[in-house]
């Protein structure tokens, strides 16, 4: 006798993705008028930190652009060969951002060391004007974001953008004030886009790990297949629990499914509705598949460490 769970659908894995996306447009607005003004400014002042800047900023632009796209089709039904609709396409988005953050890194890094060594005539007082400004823009934009749901990475990757500017204007404006009360010290120009290079480098690479984490399958952060396993085994009427596999949809989207034997005489449907409420209590995993048969004679007993025979958990081959 057999028992598969049904998968549970239609879970909500947003706070609000209309107020999200309200968030994400205004700081769009922001960000986007003054991306144009700094990187005019920063043409006509030399400046390649602000330049650095305002190519990061670009790609925030086009990150909140992005994740504005990805969320509208995130909430569309699944259908067809879609069984899960387009929720993955969040995390391309937050592969993508994290990709673009990576190369400007790369790029910013390759002017800076050339700039240190030969360092061009930068107007520090623009520097200075524009960097205070962008500290101001960047706050509100990212006081903005910082209310919607960061448990997306798509908003994350967003936030991360935004975040990652509002350190790099930090290191500007005293690059601009270094070269304005100094008279001269155009190297400090260089140095601030090597440090927002830096930024952009961590936050790029931290936005790929987990989105690549999420596209390989791998279990979500926070939970242990072998904790999960032998719970499940430890729960009574259960003998043995193998097949388990724990992956992440996209981003809070945890999802289970595992062969489960139970004793001949328990009741495999009872056993099912108590595994699928234990792993939503105890992991947060509501999206699962249990398949639930009776253990039959031919199964063998493994002994336990102690050497008695007892309850079994094994890893898929």
């Amino acid at each position: 006798m057999s028992a598969a769970g049904e998968g549970h659908e239609g879970h909500d894995h947003r706070l609000d993705p209309g107020a999200d996306r309200r968030y994400l447009a205004v700081a769009l607005c922001l960000i986007g008028a003054f991306t144009l003004a700094e990187g005019v400014l920063g043409f006509f002042a030399s400046s390649l930190a602000l330049l650095s800047d305002a190519g990061h900023m670009l790609t925030d632009a086009g990150a909140l652009a992005l994740a504005l796209v990805t969320m509208r089709l995130a909430q569309r039904p699944a259908h067809g060969i879609m069984t899960y609709g387009l929720k993955r396409s969040e995390i391309v988005s937050a592969q993508i951002n994290g990709v673009s953050l990576l190369v400007l890194s790369a790029l910013f890094y390759y002017e800076g060391i050339v700039r240190l060594l030969h360092p061009p005539r930068v107007e520090g007082g623009l520097v200075l004007v524009v960097g205070l400004a962008g500290i101001g823009v960047n706050l509100l934009a990212t006081f903005t974001l910082a209310k919607a749901n960061r448990e997306s990475l798509n908003v994350e990757g967003s936030f991360q953008h935004i975040l990652t500017d509002l350190y790099s204007f930090i290191a500007t404006t005293i690059a601009g004030g270094i070269i304005y009360f100094t008279g001269g010290y155009y190297r400090a120009d260089a140095l601030a886009a090597l440090v927002i290079a830096t930024i952009m480098l961590r936050a790029g690479f931290g936005l790929v790990r987990d989105s690549g984490r999420i596209f390989m399958e791998a279990a979500p952060k926070g939970l242990d297949p072998d904790e999960i396993g032998h719970v499940m085994i430890s729960h009574p009427g259960i003998v043995n629990v193998h097949d388990l596999h724990v992956w992440e949809v996209t981003s809070g989207f945890p999802a289970l499914s595992a062969h489960v034997l139970v004793g001949r005489n328990e009741d495999c449907h009872r056993r099912r509705r108590e595994l699928e409420g234990l792993l939503e209590e105890r992991f947060g995993i509501s999206h699962t598949t249990l398949q639930v048969d009776h253990e039959t004679p031919e199964l063998l007993d493994i002994p336990t460490k102690d050497g008695t025979e007892g309850a079994r958990f094994t890893h898929p081959h």
